[in-house]
């Protein structure tokens, strides 16, 4: 069977180990189109082309980069042309306009689609996406869902076609792996990785933090947005500068030796009117890593973190402050969560896992 993925989000290296581990099944031909980069609040991310075995990774411009709702493919109709896949899997929200044009040009051409979606929150959309988001539903052969609860958004907007519930993206555990020299007793490195953006709610992890200058930690906060003045701003008035350090972004293949280093990562996302933490991919790197995590209720992150990490009510300063605590007091506690990480991963977050549940839904499509 012949697919064509289109995928902005694969120009991410790490995230191509799926695509490596799709190839390898003997009854795929896969072919994937990225664009050469994309924009957004961290400036321009270029295309890393990291793992690129066994499949043919397609590099193809894109109009209006950076906007989510707005970009495209204008060369999409010459790759299913030349390709002439048995199904396009369009790796894009279905209420984009990338996503209607895809299925559009599918449909012309008899080809079986598939659409992916994060969405767990319902609301509508203004014309002309809800426009687009209609047609992809009534229209797309098969939905995959990151989650439960956007399943449960998109039956209740009306999708009746055969779904499953499959992350975007799992975890290559050997590339995320423990670190194999044991880290000292002191510092305690805590760490956050994602943007700086009112609803991560980094402002909770630092106000909880300032709680326990008595103990002896570092924070290191992975990446940039609108807030980090804001952060910047609060660490100082808190005197809290030799503590805490911001990096902006690194490269995908650089977060595996971040993780390592820590010893707690924290997640402490704050749910906002029109947005909820989708999934919290960091969540399953820093756990194949080995590393304990603590994160906030809000959306998915309970279901991602299950038994093996501790959850607090998010925004709420002092229930975080005593699960930083015990954690920092408590080493056997620590090592027991990242033990019991490791292993939900390995249960259930693999790249490989992923990959074969994804060409499982391939095949269903095709028989």
């Amino acid at each position: 069977m012949r697919v064509l993925m289109i995928s902005k989000a694969c120009i991410v290296g790490t995230y191509q180990r799926k695509l490596e581990e799709m190839a390898t099944a003997p009854d795929l031909d896969l072919s994937v189109v990225v664009p050469p980069s994309w924009r957004d609040e961290r400036g321009e991310t270029q295309l890393e082309r990291v793992f690129t075995q066994g499949y043919d990774l397609i590099v193809s411009p894109i109009r209006f980069n950076g906007r989510f709702h707005w970009h495209y493919y204008p060369a999409l109709e010459q790759h299913l042309d030349h390709i002439q896949p048995d199904i396009l899997h369009i790796d894009e929200e279905p209420y984009s306009l990338v996503t209607w044009l895809a299925l559009r040009a599918a449909r012309r051409r008899n080809i079986k689609t598939l659409f992916f979606s994060w969405q767990n929150i319902l609301r509508p959309y203004p014309p002309p996406f809800r426009w687009f988001e209609q047609t992809v539903l009534q229209h797309a052969d098969y939905a995959l869902m990151g989650t439960e609860s956007a399943a449960a958004v998109w039956r209740a907007k009306g999708y009746t076609g055969p779904l499953a519930v499959i992350p975007q993206f799992g975890v290559d555990p050997d590339l995320f792996c423990p670190d194999s020299t044991p880290h000292p007793p002191t510092p305690m490195h805590i760490g956050y990785a994602g943007r700086l953006w009112i609803g991560k709610a980094v402002d909770v992890l630092i106000a909880a933090l300032a709680n326990l200058r008595e103990l002896d930690w570092r924070l290191t906060l992975i990446g940039s947005g609108p807030e980090q003045a804001t952060l910047t701003a609060q660490i100082e008035q808190l005197s809290l500068q030799d503590r805490i350090q911001i990096v902006p972004w690194v490269a995908s293949t650089a977060m595996p030796a971040y993780m390592r280093a820590l010893d707690i990562l924290v997640i402490p996302s704050r749910t906002r009117r029109s947005w909820k933490e989708q999934y919290g991919r960091v969540i399953i790197e820093a756990m194949a890593s080995g590393v304990a995590v603590i994160g906030s209720n809000s959306g998915a992150i309970p279901d991602v973190i299950g038994d093996a990490g501790l959850v607090f009510a998010e925004d709420d300063v002092d229930d975080l402050t005593c699960h930083l605590r015990h954690l920092i007091a408590d080493s056997a506690a620590r090592h027991d969560l990242a033990r019991r990480g490791r292993q939900r991963v390995l249960a259930h977050f693999t790249q490989a896992q992923i990959a074969e549940k994804t060409i499982e839904v391939y095949r269903s499509m095709l028989k």
